[in-house]
């Protein structure tokens, strides 16, 4: 084979291989944010990646400090991240200026907070409040659409109601209906059935599924509320800064012809290899400082290196000592 013909080779074997995150609608792609206060540097996020497909309802989970809200932000364009890439419908967040990233918040995304008040104005009604980000957006037919999405969400007896004679949950309706109104590609969520009690939860809940299933919004929902995890297909757990387990939930039929919800939890490898074992599983073997990794044909073990030992079991083919990648 001719030098020539070698590089052009090459040159296609690269093109076919598929960039990280290509074809995804949301790519967080090595992800870091330091905060800076006094002297002193807070990380909030630790190398985090994440893929969101378009057309997908995902929730995030995650204890309070975990880095989920910082995420957030930085999708929202309300932060910029510190390092990585964070790309939302092929739009790098990392290069836009002032005035293109004004247009991302008004045309791309779509946000709704878990605190009513930063969701509505007080003064204006509900149709009113939807109309808002059209006429900052200079769009036509805002009526008219301000109706068909306060409809969408349930809500089109109350379009001329202010927010103090709605509930708390036709206020979260409503800003569900303001989070659409330019048509966004994305809507985040912040926590949108945090002040609600059970019932009123489940409405909110079923109004942003039927969102993602009629219009095929993608929504990324941060929450703690297990009636929203436990019933997404995906639900994406952060810890320490870094994606650390997914939840992959799908229907399938049984025997007796009925349908049922098989869950699969699974640890994320992240494109640098590290891997973030549960803490149950590092608490039941006492894991600690370093492991001791084994290389099977179908799997890795992992075990502590706790007395000096060879780990248990037969002799490895190939046999590796803790290092980078490795669970700590």
């Amino acid at each position: 084979m001719s030098a020539e013909t070698m590089e052009i080779t090459g040159a296609a074997q690269r093109a076919a291989k598929a960039a990280y995150g290509e074809g995804a609608l949301i790519v967080c792609d090595n992800l870091v944010r330091i905060f800076k206060i006094a002297d002193l540097e807070a990380v909030a996020l630790q190398g985090l990646d994440l893929l969101v497909a378009a057309g997908e309802m995902i929730a995030v989970v995650g204890a309070s400090g975990s880095g989920k809200s910082t995420l957030l932000n930085i999708l929202g364009g309300l932060d910029y991240p510190t390092a990585g890439r964070a790309i939302v419908a092929d739009l790098d967040l990392t290069r836009l200026d002032r005035r293109e990233r004004t247009r991302y918040r008004r045309r791309v995304v779509g946000m709704i907070w878990q605190q009513t008040a930063r969701n509505l104005l007080p003064y204006l009604s509900a149709a009113e409040n939807v109309e808002l980000p059209m006429i900052l957006d200079g769009r036509r037919g805002r009526k008219k659409r301000a109706l068909e999405l306060l409809d969408l969400v349930g809500l089109s007896g109350r379009a001329k109601h202010r927010p103090d004679r709605l509930s708390g949950g036709e206020q979260q309706r409503v800003a569900i209906a303001v989070a659409l109104a330019n048509e966004p590609a994305v809507v985040l969520a912040d926590e949108p059935t945090g002040e609600l009690d059970s019932a009123t939860s489940a409405e909110v809940f079923e109004v942003l599924r039927h969102i993602n299933t009629e219009l095929g919004t993608t929504i990324v929902v941060v929450t703690h509320d297990p009636l929203v995890t436990n019933r997404v297909a995906r639900t994406v757990a952060i810890r320490d800064g870094r994606t650390s387990s997914v939840i992959v939930r799908r229907t399938e039929r049984s025997y007796d012809g009925n349908h049922r919800v098989i869950s699969e939890e699974f640890a994320v490898l992240d494109r640098a290899g590290r891997l973030q074992l549960p803490r149950a599983h590092i608490e039941a073997l006492e894991l600690a400082d370093r492991v001791r990794l084994r290389l099977e044909s179908d799997h890795v073990g992992v075990f502590p290196d706790s007395s000096g030992a060879e780990p248990p079991g037969p002799a490895p083919s190939r046999t590796g000592m803790a290092g980078e990648g490795t669970p700590r």
